[in-house]
């Protein structure tokens, strides 16, 4: 099953609240975004976002320059529809982050919650910081969460890798300066934990 089919099959036959990433706001995301771009007219991308109600949060707090990206039109299809009216405000892609070209320079901020973590291939991870590198602007933010040296080693099926600070810093270079690093334990929805790692870096 490749990797669209498999996350399209995931949205259309679980709720968005039983799946093991669920979270109802995404608070530790939304205060290091906050921190890191204070202009409501700075360029965003979400990349996973899926279902995710990280976006509905940003509009709500008056940013206005929204992308979400997922390879699942189903979760983007989903998101729309809670949204309603206010999804014109956001701008949908629908594609494989390894695999789309994202406009050069076109982001202030790229965050990304439990994507990196499934790139258990080399070629997709260079792919995935090429993209980073490209698109977003010098002097611009990068926070991804990935799991944590604790985390699960499956998830939704599927192998992931897990992280340190160092670890996963290492894999995107010299480039991304490293500003701060945390650790979150997530309650899954069915009643048991799993460890986040949160790294936030700028790139020169």
């Amino acid at each position: 099953m490749d990797t669209k089919t498999h996350w399209d099959k995931v949205y259309t036959t679980k709720a968005p609240d039983a799946v093991s990433w669920y979270r109802a706001h995404l608070e530790t995301s939304l205060a290091l975004i906050e921190r890191a771009v204070d202009a409501r007219s700075a360029s965003i991308i979400d990349v996973g976002g899926g279902e995710s109600t990280l976006v509905d949060d940003l509009l709500l707090r008056g940013y206005k320059n929204v992308t979400v990206l997922d390879v699942s039109q189903s979760a983007i299809d989903l998101t729309k529809g809670r949204l309603g009216a206010a999804a014109e405000q956001v701008r949908w892609l629908v594609a494989d982050i390894t695999k789309i070209e994202l406009e050069l320079g076109a982001y202030d901020l790229w965050h990304d919650r439990a994507v990196f973590h499934f790139l258990t291939d080399r070629e997709q991870r260079t792919a995935y910081v090429r993209q980073v590198a490209r698109s977003v602007k010098p002097g611009g933010h990068i926070i991804v969460s990935t799991f944590g040296p604790e985390g699960p080693t499956k998830c939704s099926g599927l192998e992931v890798m897990r992280y340190d600070a160092e670890s996963l810093h290492r894999e995107f270079g010299a480039r991304f300066r490293l500003i701060e690093s945390s650790k979150e334990v997530h309650h899954t929805p069915f009643g048991t934990t799993q460890q986040f790692l949160y790294c936030y870096c700028r790139i020169d």
